[in-house]
């Protein structure tokens, strides 16, 4: 069962429980959010999590890009009854927001199991949760927990083409809808918080259940993973890096009828490209900064690439911290908006109730705003409602 709508509700749910005395356990806004995670996360997974590359500028201003735009109010709207469905690849989702694959999402539960948390918060919350290659359970039991709302897979393209399309046929067959193929992250950028702590949890044998249970993986091993753990994670680092080109989007296209979105693009032209090679979808995003420092802000390359898709969906992350940053998303031609930290940090400190709050805060802010602002549907949130600040 999803979430009840309109979902700015959430706050006359907290309200009319403080008239009982019962307060909320978890933070109301990301900064507490985050603060109160990092205890409850060990050193290590916590410099993963909250971390950058290099000095952390492109991560600092995936945020404070933000602050540049405000949302014009607009008075006698009539927005009493505000929807905030979209349709995405054919499926009609009842809000734009998306969960952002984070690869070692399964660590950060209480249990060690916050892929599964993640999966059941996506069923109760209604919110998609695109699951990660990197996973502590492997994707068909994720599936499983996904209930009836639908989920999609990232893809880290290995480089071995069979491995790759034995992933792609497990997760069209566990029932996910489409395959959003990470393209920044074939090699890992300079990350200082990791490097300080040595953290790179994939080679200790974390969060790769979805190669280890991989007959592909298993035949190239040539025995069980538990059996030589150090051969296997030998094996995963050997497989894991595929550089792609242009090239390999004909094979990419041929491993699945699924809606392929490609992920990371934030120029144009590479827009434009990727809707020529008949790509499904594009995800514009820098990985919330953590793959290459001194870049551009990504809602700054939004409009750009809006443009050049030209109609097709494109979906944005990096920086998402609020509602009113998925409203200037959606404003500046996003059809879905993904959120990767701040869930990140809900199951941190409270497994799929921790990461149901998140979601419910951060649609309820939404909500309230294009009630208040005078907008009642997605279809009203377009570029001239912005200002620059």
């Amino acid at each position: 069962m999803t979430l009840p709508q309109p979902y700015g509700d959430y706050q006359i749910e907290i309200y009319l429980n403080g008239l009982q005395g019962v307060l909320p356990e978890l933070p109301m806004d990301y900064t507490e959010l985050e603060r109160r995670a990092a205890s409850a996360m060990s050193p290590t997974l916590l410099s993963y999590i909250a971390g950058g590359a290099g000095n952390e500028f492109t991560q600092r201003v995936n945020v404070s890009a933000f602050e540049k735009w405000g949302i014009m109010p607009r008075m006698l709207r009539g927005a009493k009854d505000r929807d905030l469905s979209v349709e995405l690849f054919g499926l009609n989702l009842p809000s734009p927001l998306l969960m952002s694959p984070v690869g070692v999402i399964g660590l950060c539960a209480a249990d060690g199991h916050g892929d599964l948390a993640t999966a059941r918060a996506s069923a109760r919350s209604g919110v998609p949760m695109i699951a990660s290659t990197l996973s502590v359970d492997p994707l068909e039991q994720v599936a499983e927990e996904l209930g009836d709302t639908p989920g999609f897979f990232q893809l880290y393209t290995p480089t071995d083409r069979e491995m790759a399309a034995s992933l792609v046929a497990r997760a069209e067959a566990a029932g996910f809808k489409g395959i959003v193929v990470t393209l920044d992250t074939w090699i890992t950028g300079w990350r200082p918080r990791d490097l300080s702590t040595s953290s790179f949890p994939q080679l200790r044998g974390h969060c790769l259940s979805n190669y280890f249970t991989d007959p592909v993986f298993i035949d190239r091993l040539g025995h069980r993973p538990e059996e030589n753990l150090q051969a296997a994670v030998l094996l995963w680092a050997g497989l894991f890096g595929n550089p792609l080109t242009w090239e390999d989007l004909p094979w990419l296209r041929s491993l699945t009828d699924l809606p392929i979105i490609l992920k990371g693009i934030c120029s144009g032209e590479d827009a434009r490209r990727a809707k020529d090679a008949g790509i499904d979808g594009i995800f514009c995003s820098n990985h919330g900064g953590r793959q290459a420092n001194g870049g551009l802000a990504a809602i700054d390359c939004l409009p750009e690439v809006v443009a050049a898709a030209d109609g097709l969906p494109v979906l944005f992350d990096s920086g998402i911290r609020s509602g009113a940053d998925i409203i200037k998303a959606l404003a500046l031609g996003a059809t879905a908006v993904g959120i990767g930290r701040p869930y990140a940090y809900g199951c941190a400190l409270g497994g799929t109730d921790g990461i149901v709050h998140v979601l419910r805060s951060l649609l309820a802010e939404a909500d309230l705003i294009m009630a208040v602002d005078g907008y009642p549907t997605i279809a009203d949130l377009t570029p001239e409602i912005l200002r620059r600040n």
